[in-house]
């Protein structure tokens, strides 16, 4: 079995979906601890033909806190009203806004579930078969902290191969994991330029971008592009 473990975030970049549709079974790192200035509550998506970060409010930010312990209280509709301005031309704009709309009215506050349940969304329209599961309703060793739990979580599971963004290539030992009889791969994303409207192709940003602009069939292929290291 292939499985990837990671942090939930709000509608990321392509190579977070190159690595669900990599594997069999997805797990999101819901009960792991929430980081500031991280990508779980923001992203960069288009504004007047460059990038923008936009930022999910939330209460009570601490990185004391467990990613499933922090509150929403955006309403997103200034967010919504932003994207209207700027996808309205591109080609996708009508089913994106409908799955952006159906996204930004999920009836729960909890950060963790509402990020979860937009990925069950996108990965819906995206027609990727994976199992996707919390990472707080697995029985596992909570005692356990970084590698350790990952191969924790692996052992339990029966997994044998292991696949992990390309960030985690300074983190991660692949003779670690071999001695737990698990091969552990890193995903290398190729970014595959795309026209957006009628300006110079800015890399890098929120999938929603890419599917603003590309056919599900297209994008597919975009997240078949990527290396294993």
């Amino acid at each position: 079995m292939k499985l990837a473990i990671m942090q939930p975030y709000f509608l990321p970049y392509i190579g977070y979906w190159q690595l669900i549709k990599a594997v069999d079974t997805y797990i999101v790192y819901d009960d792991v601890n929430y980081i500031k200035s991280g990508w779980i509550n923001r992203n960069n998506f288009l504004v007047n033909k460059d990038k923008q970060l936009f930022t999910i409010q939330i209460k009570g930010a601490s990185s004391y806190k467990l990613i499933n312990q922090i509150e929403i209280i955006d309403d997103f509709v200034n967010f919504i009203k932003s994207i209207h301005q700027n996808y309205n031309k591109s080609p996708f704009f009508g089913h994106v806004m409908k799955l952006l709309k159906q996204i930004a009215e999920y009836n729960k506050s909890n950060l963790a579930l509402f990020i979860f349940n937009s990925i069950k969304i996108i990965i819906n329209y995206l027609h990727i078969d994976v199992n996707l599961v919390l990472s707080s309703s697995l029985n596992k060793n909570n005692v356990l902290k970084g590698k350790e739990k990952v191969i924790d979580i692996c052992k339990t599971l029966g997994v044998t191969d292991y696949y992990n963004a390309i960030g985690g290539i300074e983190l991660y030992s692949k003779q670690d994991f071999i001695q737990n009889g698990i091969n552990l791969f890193f995903l290398k994303t190729n970014i595959t330029p795309y026209k957006q409207l009628n300006n110079k192709f800015v890399p890098n940003l929120s999938i929603l971008d890419v599917m603003m602009f590309n056919s599900v069939e297209k994008i597919n292929q975009m997240l078949d592009d990527f290396e294993l290291l």
